[in-house]
């Protein structure tokens, strides 16, 4: 029934879906900042970074598309993935381990080299 959703080479279904979900994540974030639903609060920041992850994975599966019908659009949008991703990466840095002490440990990468 999905074999055919999942074939990201050759269909673009799954990244629009991907791209909705995203969208209506950050509508609900921006929903959730209305004072009269200010007991759910506390789930918009999740919504926000949902929203963000979710139209990533969505742009990284239109890149899959692109790079096999679309040679040069996929070219132009990879610069666009690696930023997005280094913006994700520090988002997520600053939301779970600024602050609370925590530091990330590399020393697993000196072990592979």
């Amino acid at each position: 029934m999905l074999e055919g959703l999942f074939d990201i080479k050759n269909d673009r279904r799954l990244s629009m879906y991907l791209y909705r979900v995203g969208f209506g994540m950050w509508l609900m974030y921006l929903v959730l900042g209305a004072p009269a639903l200010h007991p759910y609060l506390h789930y918009r920041q999740d919504c926000g970074l949902l929203s963000f992850v979710f139209m990533i994975f969505g742009f990284t599966a239109s890149m899959v598309y692109d790079y096999f019908h679309h040679h040069d659009q996929y070219e132009m949008k990879k610069k666009w993935l690696f930023i997005s991703y280094v913006v994700l990466a520090g988002i997520i840095y600053f939301l779970e381990f600024k602050g609370k002490g925590n530091v990330i440990d590399l020393h697993w990468v000196l072990g592979l080299l």
